[in-house]
């Protein structure tokens, strides 16, 4: 059990997970720092001031101010990841281009037509030979 374990948790799966959770994080930290110093004294300023987000309306306490307040934080929020996320993803792939296709890696097998790397001279699975040009 405990080997099975080991290969489940260095499966590259599981590794790449923990790293994506990880760089998440770190990238949550600065979503929160853009909204909370850049952002939110600008809607601050526009928005009423007072203690609007503890409003409550009706008799039964119906908590609309702190409703209106988590809209307002997720629309706040979304905007900044879209703005970070897609145009700084976009910025990105346009300098990563070059214009140059990738090279071939695999050929396929004139026999079995398996998937083969390009560099094998002989087929893995019906093991024949393979000519070289």
């Amino acid at each position: 059990m405990l080997s099975e374990f080991k290969q489940f948790a260095l499966k590259g799966n599981v590794v790449d997970l923990a790293v994506a959770v990880v760089m998440g994080n770190a990238f949550s930290a600065i979503v929160t720092a853009v909204v909370a110093d850049l952002v939110m004294p600008v809607v601050g300023a526009v928005l009423p001031g007072g203690d609007w987000r503890n409003a409550t309306a009706t008799p039964l306490n119906l908590r609309l101010g702190h409703l209106l307040g988590a809209v307002l934080d997720f629309l706040i929020i979304a905007s900044v990841l879209f703005i970070v996320v897609a145009k700084v993803g976009q910025a990105w792939a346009k300098r990563g281009k070059k214009g140059e296709p990738a090279p071939v890696a695999t050929k396929v097998c004139p026999e079995c037509r398996e998937t083969i790397p390009v560099e094998a001279r002989r087929c893995r699975a019906c093991t024949s030979v393979l000519v070289t040009v």
